[in-house]
């Protein structure tokens, strides 16, 4: 029975890796857990019968699904999900539990060890950018123009023009 209650859910394609992808995400975010695992009740392009078909997952309080849906798709940076982060530890963490076995990019992005994109992005960054002194706001984006992982400090020193 399915456990999605939002009406718009993302659905994830894996070839095979979706309650293992499922697991892992929700291992690295509160309010996140696995609801339901659909078994495919006969043989399928996704997999035999009883294998993993979908699994529903909450991530952080939004519910997702995973398919497993019997071959290979490359995701692109069309579509990501954003991490707003509240501090530099919590970068870190994300950072480094989604970008190991993954790619490692520029201004806060990364791909994960699934090839799904992610972006891991402290909340005061907004806040930043969003100054009315546009000469403070410049400074900011260019210093994350520069950055691999974003960091708080140099992000706010940017902003102080220190």
């Amino acid at each position: 029975m399915s456990k999605i209650t939002s009406k718009i859910a993302p659905c994830l394609w894996f070839n095979g890796q979706a309650e293992e992808a499922a697991r892992f995400y929700t291992s690295l975010l509160p309010d996140s857990r696995i609801d339901h695992v659909q078994k495919n009740v006969i043989d399928a392009p996704g997999g035999k019968e009883g294998s993993v078909l979908v699994v529903e997952f909450t991530l952080a309080g939004q519910g997702f699904l995973a398919l497993n849906g019997g071959c290979d798709f490359e995701y692109t940076h069309a579509i990501s999900f954003a991490i707003d982060c509240e501090d530099q530890a919590e970068v870190d963490r994300l950072w480094d539990g989604l970008g190991k076995g993954g790619q490692i990019e520029q201004c806060g992005w990364l791909r994960d060890r699934y090839g799904v994109s992610w972006q891991i992005v402290p909340s005061v960054l907004r806040k930043l950018v969003a100054d009315p002194d546009p000469v403070k706001a410049r400074r900011v984006m260019a210093a994350m123009l520069q950055m691999v992982k974003l960091d708080v400090a140099g992000l706010q020193k940017a902003y102080d023009g220190t």
